[in-house]
């Protein structure tokens, strides 16, 4: 039988590691403990004394250290990167703060919910899974879709009738209007032209 870990020698040893989100190979690793069934076992206890928190199953967080709702959206889902609203508003694009993480991905539409905040995971063609980059926020990698990408990811699924819009919203300083329809082409949307003529117009 495997034995109890010192909470405290737990929570440091998960820190040293620089893990904010760690699985349960990464907990058996870091801890030093024997086998796979043994580690879920020691994340259970620590989940039921709120020493550790879940993200999702397989994927945890030690409650006084938290990963960012960014880092939490990349690692959530993956393959993903943040996008639509959620970019434009890191941008200062549109003026909102938002409330939703959503980022785009090839794989299928997913939801989840992590400390009562929602992450959205939009499904996308894999050819148009491109146009974003690593940003280093607060000292941690994010993959983040480029101002360009954000309009067009979000313009498209306007276009479906997936999402909604107001032009007045967005500030189109940033945004470099033939890199919107170089991005846009991708999609092969008539509506999504559409739209991208009446946002300048």
């Amino acid at each position: 039988m495997e034995k109890k870990i010192n909470p405290i020698i737990v929570q440091n040893k998960i820190k040293k590691a620089g893990l904010k989100l760690f699985s349960v190979l990464d907990y058996q690793r870091i801890l030093g403990i024997n086998n796979y069934g043994s580690a879920r076992s020691s994340i259970s206890r620590y989940l039921k004394l709120g020493i550790i928190q879940k993200a999702r199953k397989g994927l945890y967080f030690l409650a006084d250290n938290p990963p960012s709702e960014f880092e939490i959206a990349n690692k959530l889902y993956q393959p993903s990167y943040i996008s639509f609203e959620t970019a434009l508003s890191f941008y200062g694009i549109i003026p909102e703060t938002i409330f939703e993480i959503t980022s785009a991905t090839p794989k299928t539409t997913r939801n989840f919910t992590v400390n009562n905040l929602k992450f959205s995971y939009k499904k996308i063609k894999k050819d148009c899974f491109v146009g974003y980059q690593p940003k280093k926020i607060q000292n941690v990698i994010i993959l983040m879709a480029e101002p360009e990408k954000a309009v067009a990811d979000l313009l498209y699924f306007i276009a479906l009738g997936k999402r909604s819009f107001s032009y007045e919203r967005i500030n189109l300083q940033q945004i470099k209007k033939q890199k919107l329809m170089n991005y846009a082409k991708g999609f092969n949307n008539k509506k999504l032209f559409e739209l991208i003529k009446n946002l300048y117009d």
